[in-house]
């Protein structure tokens, strides 16, 4: 009883899905993805075994159309399944199966798939569609998922309310100081307005968990090295290293402190 979107960046580089649910935790349950393999909301009567049965089908090089074929065929419970893929080329599946609870139904498109079943009716699924097609392509892939669930939560959503929500996207070496794939991995569990509760998630991850861009990095002369010296000390630490692993700014400002992101850079000057 949930609603979807399962898509893969514009530049090729990133793959992810979001999704709601008057469902507790849909996070744990829906979403999957590896970065140059693909990935898949499984939902309805979810079956878990699809994600890691599906990113196999994926990694051995099947298109999203043959993985699902594959997971259907090898499941009895394929009535009440319903599942969105899409691949590492961006060729994307949805599946509805006969029985889920009405109103159910899926779409698919050149790089995703967008689903969901109990909703309030065709309209969510359309809202889905239309506010991925309708958003920039140069975005981050995050930023458009979550403005297409936006947009469908918005429509209506799942009839019978909201509980959670959750966002996951995928790119190599997008992880935490690049270590794994995970650029964001954001879920609201249970929270009377999950939606927007995830966007204020997304902007926490931007700031914390992603690595500064070129653009937003400032060089740190002697002046801006004192700026950031004289306000750790004000805030009790010895150096601004320790400040900055304090408030967790690691992504943002330079080991050798050659730059500092604007936004930190702003909140040194109060801005």
């Amino acid at each position: 009883m949930t609603f979807s979107i399962v898509a893969r960046s514009e530049d090729g580089d990133s793959w992810g899905v979001a999704v709601a649910s008057k469902f507790l935790a849909v996070g744990a349950v829906v979403p999957a993805a590896v970065a140059d393999v693909g990935a898949l909301a499984t939902q309805a009567d979810a079956n878990v075994a699809y994600k890691g049965l599906a990113l196999s089908h994926l990694d051995d090089g099947a298109t999203a159309p043959v993985a699902l074929q594959r997971l259907l065929e090898e499941d009895p419970g394929r009535a009440d399944r319903q599942v969105g893929i899409v691949d590492v080329d961006g060729g994307a599946a949805s599946h509805t199966g006969e029985d889920c609870i009405p109103w159910a139904g899926g779409r698919t498109g050149d790089g995703y798939a967008v689903q969901g079943n109990c909703l309030t009716g065709p309209e969510v699924v359309e809202a889905l569609e239309t506010a991925w097609l309708a958003s920039d392509p140069t975005a981050p892939l995050g930023q458009r998922l979550l403005d297409a669930l936006s947009a469908a939560d918005e429509a209506g959503g799942d009839k019978r309310g909201r509980q959670s929500a959750a966002l996951l996207v995928v790119r190599d070496g997008a992880g935490y100081a690049g270590g794994d794939d995970v650029d964001a991995d954001l879920r609201a569990d249970d929270h009377p307005a999950p939606v927007p509760e995830l966007a204020r998630l997304l902007d926490l991850n931007t700031l914390y968990l992603t690595a500064s861009t070129e653009e937003e990095k400032v060089p740190v002369d002697d002046a801006v090295r004192a700026e950031l010296e004289a306000h750790a000390t004000a805030a009790g630490h010895p150096d601004v290293a320790t400040w900055v692993g304090t408030e967790n700014y690691e992504m943002r400002v330079a080991d050798d402190l050659t730059w500092v992101d604007r936004r930190i850079l702003a909140v040194v000057r109060g801005g």
